[in-house]
Order: structure tokens, then sequence, then C-alpha cells
């Protein structure tokens, strides 16, 4: 078995690189999309007295011949302890003969496929001319997001609000690195750009629907969990809904709190990206449409990205090899 740490990951894939991640997520949605994988829901453990929880998502690629499983946390408050609030490990198996081939740190991983699915979306589903990005949270998230949306589209402005002003100035100072500008802004003025990202752990709706413009393509990436919810449930009744998954989107995606309260139904969700993707269903269809990506994360991308990594580190001769069984 092949052990990889999250700074050899780091040395095969860097941020600079996130296109190549970009074209891999989306080879899994457009397999999901043809029953080419094996994907079920995320199984959830919670610690509630200790504001957490574990996440178990396992899948297997028709394509890949390959079956993964990601086990990641989510710990709002590990910020105390000075840990990431997100931290993650993945296990690849040869499909063949069930041979655990590798183990690798996952939290990279995590946040370069979950940029790399906004990114997916935005190329299919935002304004072709969209050209402003708003982001809501500056947390580690916020890195990829925005590097991965700027390979599908052009922009010229990039604002960015959260409540704790370091971590704006700390995302300015790593995305310098990469030559991209942000700029700080208020809530209101973040939200009203052609193409809106929201990534924080609220509990209930930060953005009103009176701030969401004509033809806005919102990816919803913060609620990823039971009772979490970001948007007004108003911006979603007129807005195109397209989810990751329909299982995972109405058990802890950004529709799951309004399914719960009956403002929402399953009609009123109009596609899963994999369909769009596809062409079985059309994305956008004017530029005065609000599109809304509910993304919860699937397993398939963890395991396409994975796949990527194991193969370069094996072609880079990088990580070690122990004989586990």
């Amino acid at each position: 078995m092949l052990i990889l740490t999250q700074k050899e990951i780091k040395k095969i894939l860097p941020l600079k690189k996130i296109d190549i991640v970009i074209n891999a997520v989306q080879k899994a949605f457009s397999d999901y999309g043809q029953n080419k994988v094996q994907m079920p829901a995320k199984l959830y453990l919670y610690f509630k007295e200790f504001n957490g929880d574990l996440r178990i998502m396992p899948s297997f690629s028709e394509t890949l011949k390959l079956a993964g499983t990601k086990i990641v946390n989510v710990h709002p408050d590990n910020y105390k302890k000075r840990l990431k609030s997100i931290m993650a490990v993945i296990v690849l198996n040869d499909a063949r003969t069930g041979l655990p081939l590798t183990l690798m740190d996952g939290t990279y991983i995590t946040a370069l496929r979950t940029g790399a699915a906004s990114a997916v979306a935005t190329k299919y589903l935002a304004r072709k001319e969209a050209k402003s990005l708003g982001v809501i949270g500056a947390g580690s998230q916020a890195i990829t997001q925005i590097l991965a949306i700027a390979q599908v589209r052009k922009l010229s402005e990039i604002l960015v609000y959260d409540i704790n002003e370091e971590a704006i100035k700390n995302l300015e100072k790593i995305l310098a690195n990469e030559k991209i500008k942000i700029k700080k802004a208020s809530l209101k003025e973040t939200a009203q750009k052609d193409i809106l990202v929201t990534i924080t752990p609220a509990k209930k709706p930060i953005i009103k629907k009176e701030w969401i413009l004509p033809g806005t393509h919102i990816n919803a990436i913060g609620a990823d969990a039971v009772g979490k919810e970001e948007l007004d449930p108003q911006i979603l009744k007129k807005a195109k809904i397209i989810v990751d998954d329909w299982a995972q989107a109405s058990h802890s995606g950004e529709i799951n709190v309004p399914l719960k309260k009956g403002i929402l139904k399953k009609k009123d969700v109009y596609a899963y990206l994999s369909e769009i993707i596809c062409g079985k269903k059309i994305g956008r269809k004017n530029n005065k449409e609000i599109t809304i990506f509910d993304s919860t994360g699937l397993a398939v991308q963890d395991l396409y990205t994975a796949n990527i990594v194991y193969n370069l580190a094996k072609k880079k001769k990088l990580g070690k090899q122990i004989k586990i069984i």
C-alpha cells in the first residue's frame, strides 16, 4: 500500500494545476450521469457533545475499476484547538481483487474537488459573460473556489465577505501568490455579483432574496449537514435548482430545511448536474434565470481526484510503500 501525505499530494497537484482536477471532477459527474458508478449516500456519525460529525463516503467506478472510501470530519470549533475544521483520509481499492492500493490525506483533495465541482457547475450554469464573483466565507475552501472558478470564467472582480477580517487578509496573501486579487466587501455587496459562492457553517439564512439579481448563478456549498442553510428559501423558490445528488441534498444540502418545512417539494428541483453535463437536460436557458447548484460533495469526486494523485505519485516515485497485509 502506498502512503501519501498532504505535503506529497501538494507537490503532485499544486493549486496552479487545479484545471486537472476540474477535468477529473467533470468526468466523475459524467460517469455518474451515465450510471457507471455505484455511490451510496454519505453515512453520518454525529458527535453533538463536541459539535462535530464524521462522514463515510464510498464509491466504485466501472471506468476506473477502482473503489474509494473517504472518511471526513467536520468540526467547526476546531480553530480553538488550532486544528482544521475539515480533515480527511482516502483509501483506494483495486475493484478486481479488493487489494488496498493507497491511503492518502484527503483534506487537500476535498478542498480541490469541492472547488472543482463549483467550477464545473459555473461552466454549465453561469452566464457566458459573467465576470464578477462574490464569495461569502474566507476560510480555506475559499482558495480553491476562487482559483477553480477563475479557470472557467474571466473574472474582473472578486469580492469576499467574512465576519473574521483576519481570514480575509490571510486569503488575500495566499491568492496574491497565484496572481489573483480580491477585495473585502459587505455581505450585501458580495451577494450582488454575477456568480456567488456561499461557504459558511450557517444554520439560518444569511443571504436575502432582495440581494440576488436576475441572471445570478449561486454555488451553495456551506450547507452540508442536517439543519444547515445559507440562502433565504424564497431565493430557492424562484430559482432553477440543480443538485449533485438528490439523496444527499434532500438530507443535508441547501434544500434540506426548506423541504422539511414544506416550502420546497422534490418537483422544485430541476436536475442533477450530471444530467446537464451528459446533455440529458438543458442548463441555463436565458440570461435572467437565477441558477443554484446545491453542492453536498460526492464520493466519486474524491475517487476520480485520488486516482490522479495515485497515478502521478507512482510516476514521480513519491510516497512510502508499506506491507499492510
